[in-house]
């Protein structure tokens, strides 16, 4: 990942941060472009930093939309639609 994309990454989640409750989906959809697997590596990386400032609010929002960017990406399965396998 160069320097400049994760620049943008950072701007996103500060974006996502202050934005008012409830318009992270139109931050996320105003920048669609950089919603990929990199941006939820960054975003579980400033949660864990987000933590070790004692930021525990902070990081469970990452961490969540985190993790709902993922399903949503296909990064890995929902447990909750996954297919059980035939015994």
């Amino acid at each position: 990942m160069d320097e400049q994309r994760q620049e943008q990454y950072f701007e996103l989640i500060d974006k996502l941060v202050k934005c008012p409750n409830g318009k992270e989906p139109d931050v996320l959809d105003e920048n669609i472009e950089l919603v990929d697997a990199g941006f939820v590596s960054v975003l579980m990386q400033v949660g864990q930093a987000q933590i070790h400032q004692g930021n525990q609010d902070g990081a469970k929002f990452l961490f969540h939309v985190a993790r709902e960017l993922a399903k949503q990406l296909g990064l890995y399965p929902d447990p909750n639609t996954a297919e059980v396998p035939a015994q």
